[in-house]
Formats: structure tokens, C-alpha cells, sequence
């Protein structure tokens, strides 16, 4: 349940309105049972919600007129303010969230001919400064409420709508790593599968982790929705460099989390998506393909490879096209199933790796890079330090 706005105070002030964006049916379904009324009124008040796109308890036709004016003293709907909406000549749509503590969060669109994915954020920032990520350079400020994860899903909803457009598909592979934010992202996931909300499936809603290891073994008790791996590295020697993580839980222990993860399944068809990110001269090389080749060789998998997409103050580059069909040509003849992802949206800053949103910084990391990459070349964002 989320936090009220204010604290109760004794000078006189109201209560603070509970938030109802974020619940579940769990939670709805006590809290209607609080205020003396029936258990069913959490399904109504979900399909208002989420699936109408209601905010008003007045527009709730079928909610007695007694209890909508109940709700009205003591709830709301209070969904983030969007700062901007960005389209990219290619079609993808990028939309600055604005959340609690002047922070903003970006979740990007990407429309396909058959799908519409919508990148979803679960923290302010990020705290694992991946080397090769701009989220990680924005610092860290903290994590996400679950009204505010779902509420990316509610606006692009509600943006597309007029276009014909709807989100079929959901990654939670925006600003920030989900499993440092078990309990809010599990609660926003299940909303997004609820049959009263959005109705996505399991196989439409994408967790990607970089290898918290005690969350992915917990996460496999609670939902079963799809996984993915950022790995970006064959060996631990490189991805150490990489994703820092590794240092902590490394690749052995991360890709054992995985199957364990599979091996709970009820479908043991089903298979873990391993992201790769080609950075040119760094991770692109044949042996490293090889290598990986060999590494995956007992894990269930398709293998995403991600194009570097640079951004201002990166040492990193593109891989080359030949490297990167190289690559991808020895994965597959090892018998993988391989993609390329397309780069989508870097005209307007949307493509993998480079959200950076707007951060009160906790951690000074953005302050310190921006310090060594050079004023000049600092992103023209906005970012808050405190």
C-alpha cells in the first residue's frame, strides 16, 4: 500500500488521502473491508482504474453515490505528472515522468508491427553504475513506489489510446535494477497481469536483472513472469569491469539462480533471455562469442545482442556491423537462437542503456562523472544534486 503524501498533524490539518493507484486486489479488497464495504468493489475499482483510465470516484458509475463520496474523503487517484512527451522519427515515444522528490523517470515505447513494448523504470536512477549504462551515471536517489511503476504503464496507456496503439508488452528494463525493488516491482507486475487491470500474460511481462542472486531465488516463489539476464561479458574477468555486480555474485552463481529459476516453471519450455551488449573493441571479439557459446551451454536460452548506443562522456563505442554479424553468425552456429536488437529511438536519447532521467543524486556519482567526462560534453539534462 502506498505511503500517504503528509503525515497526520496536530494543528488541525486533514489526513492525508490514501493513494489507490498502486494496490492490488489484496490490498484493495482490505481496504474496502476497512470502510465496511464488500469484497468485490476491488475489481470494480480496478477496471476504473486501469483499464478506463478513471481518476474521478464521481465518474465510477456503478460505485454507489454514498461510497463515491466516501472515496472522495479519504482516497485518490493520483497518477506522476508528465514533463514531456518525446516522439522519435522512427515511432518510438519516450515520456519524463515526474515522481516524488523532484525526480523524473523516463519509460520509452517501442512500437512493432505486431507489439507495442513499453520500457518500464523501477528506481530513480540506478545504484549498480554499470560502466556502459547513463542511468548508472545519474547516481542513485531511490526506489520507486509501486503506483509510480504501474503509473508508466497507466500514461502510455492513455497516450496511445488516441492513435490506436496499447502496450502488449511490458520489460522492466528502464532506469534502475527491479530486484533491488523486490516488493514494489513483484506488487507492480502483478498488477500488470491482473485480469482487471491490463491482463497481460506471463510470457508478455519482462523482468531484466544484472544477477542480484538472493532476489532472483526469491523471486521464483512469488511470480513467473519472463526473465532476463544482463550479462554483457563471457568471463568474470571482463564483466567485472562491466557490471560491478559480478564481483559480488558472479557469473557461475548468477547463471546456477537462472535455471533454478527455469527448473520451478510449470512450462519447462520455457527459456531465460541473455542480454548482450556489443561494445566495439571491448566485449566484441570472436573468442569472446566462443566463449560465450561455451558458458550457456546448460542454460535454456535466446541470446539478445544489444548494439552499444553511446552517450555523452563515454569512452565506449559501437561495435562495428562486421564484428556484430560476426558475433552473432558463431552463436549461432553453436545452435543458439540469436537476435539483433534494432536501435530504436536514439534521436531522442530512448535507445538501451541511454535513460538517464533526472536524479537528486544521493550518491554524487553523476557529480564526480560529469567531473571527468567535462562540462562540454555533459548531457543537456537537468540534473539535481542535494
Amino acid at each position: 500500500m502506498d505511503k500517504p503524501r503528509h503525515k497526520d498533524c496536530d494543528d488541525g490539518a486533514l489526513p492525508a488521502k490514501v493513494n489507490l493507484l498502486g494496490m492490488g486486489e489484496p490490498q484493495l479488497t482490505a481496504f474496502f473491508s476497512d470502510i465496511g464495504e464488500k469484497p468485490f468493489r476491488a475489481k470494480q475499482l480496478l477496471k476504473w482504474i486501469h483499464q478506463r483510465g478513471v481518476t474521478e470516484f464521481a465518474q465510477m458509475t456503478d460505485l454507489s453515490k454514498a461510497l463515491r463520496t466516501r472515496l472522495q474523503e479519504i482516497a485518490e487517484v493520483r497518477v506522476p505528472t508528465v514533463v514531456s512527451h518525446t516522439a522519435s522519427r522512427d515511432g518510438t515515444a519516450k515520456w519524463l515522468v515526474q515522481v516524488a522528490g523532484d525526480n523524473c523517470v523516463e519509460s520509452v515505447f517501442i512500437p512493432e508491427k505486431n507489439r507495442g513494448t513499453l520500457c518500464v523504470s523501477s528506481q530513480v536512477g540506478c545504484s549498480l553504475d554499470c560502466s556502459f549504462c547513463a542511468t548508472g551515471k545519474q547516481g542513485f536517489n531511490r526506489d520507486l513506489e509501486t503506483a509510480e511503476i504501474v503509473s508508466q504503464v497507466w500514461i502510455a496507456e492513455r497516450a496511445l489510446s488516441a492513435s490506436g496503439r496499447a502496450v502488449s508488452n511490458v520489460v522492466l528494463m528502464g532506469m534502475g535494477e527491479p530486484l533491488l525493488n523486490f516488493d514494489n516491482v513483484v506488487e507492480a507486475v502483478n498488477l500488470m497481469m491482473h485480469d482487471c487491470a491490463y491482463g497481460l500474460s506471463k510470457r508478455r511481462v519482462t523482468l531484466s536483472t544484472a544477477g542480484v542472486v538472493p532476489a532472483l531465488d526469491k523471486l521464483g516463489e512469488v511470480t513467473d513472469v519472463s526473465l532476463a539476464i544482463s550479462l554483457h561479458a563471457p568471463n568474470d574477468a571482463l564483466r567485472d569491469t562491466l557490471v560491478p555486480l559480478n564481483r559480488k555474485y558472479p557469473i557461475a552463481d548468477l547463471l546456477a539462480s537462472a535455471n533454478r529459476y527455469l527448473d520451478a516453471l510449470p512450462d519447462q519450455r520455457r527459456k531465460i533471455t541473455v542480454e548482450y551488449t556489443l561494445i566495439g573493441n571491448v566485449n566484441d571479439r570472436m573468442e569472446h562469442a566462443q566463449e560465450l557459446a561455451s558458458l550457456l551451454r546448460h542454460t535454456p536460452c535466446k541470446i539478445n545482442l544489444i548494439p552499444f548506443n553511446e552517450f555523452p562522456g563515454t569512452a565506449y563505442r559501437r561495435v562495428s556491423n562486421n564484428a556484430m554479424y560476426r558475433f552473432r553468425d558463431i552463436l549461432a552456429d553453436a545452435g543458439y537462437t540469436v537476435t539483433i536488437r534494432t536501435t530504436r529511438g536514439d534521436d531522442i536519447a530512448a535507445a538501451c542503456g541511454q535513460l538517464a532521467g533526472q536524479v537528486n543524486d544521493r550518491t554524487r556519482r553523476s557529480e564526480r562523472y560529469r567531473a571527468r567526462a567535462g562540462a562540454d560534453e555533459a548531457r543537456p539534462v537537468r540534473v539535481l544534486t542535494g
